[in-house]
């Protein structure tokens, strides 16, 4: 340390008590430095602002000179194109689209029309199918009763005719003893 350093100078100078000040001391000019020059050190050490401030200006000065205000020359570009939108593209759109409007609504009602005779045709050979096959299972038992009828009537027929096999053969067996009763006459 020099020999006129604040440090030395204010070791120096004894405290007097003081009216003026909140803590009742006066502070001499040599303390008077030291505080300054702590508050210089302490700004330039732990207060960044005025860095920060001065890097985030040199910051937006190169971003800015680089860029070449690039962003508003897309954004005027941007303005035109929907102007331009707004004004020639966006009624000639509206003119095509009542234009054809009527043609594909008349195309939706075709197709409507046609799906709903597809979807009637459908039902009814639904419903034919359905009548088909109730005539089919209406045949089918028409078909087992009469088989049953005729399988009936066939045992009946058979039954009546092994009687009358029985019966012949009796007939005959009768008959053949009869003339066998005659030719031993």
């Amino acid at each position: 340390m020099s020999s006129n350093s604040p440090a030395k100078a204010a070791s120096t100078v004894p405290l007097i008590p003081s009216p003026k000040r909140e803590n009742g001391y006066s502070v001499g000019p040599a303390t008077q430095l030291i505080i300054k020059d702590v508050g210089e050190i302490h700004s330039r050490l732990l207060d960044h602002r005025p860095i920060i401030q001065g890097e985030t200006r040199y910051f937006i000065k190169e971003f800015e000179e680089k860029r070449g205000h690039r962003e508003m020359r897309v954004l005027e570009n941007v303005k035109n194109s929907l102007s331009e939108t707004s004004d020639h593209v966006l009624p000639r759109c509206t003119d095509v689209m009542r234009d054809q409007f009527g043609l594909v609504l008349k195309s939706l009602e075709a197709a409507n029309l046609t799906i709903h005779r597809l979807q009637q045709r459908e039902q009814e050979n639904e419903k034919s199918k359905i009548a088909a096959q109730l005539r089919h299972e209406n045949f089918r038992s028409q078909w087992e009763a009469f088989m049953k009828e005729q399988e009936q009537r066939r045992l009946a027929i058979d039954e009546e005719h092994n009687k009358a096999v029985l019966r012949l053969k009796e007939q005959y067996a009768e008959m053949d003893r009869e003339l066998s009763k005659m030719a031993s006459f």
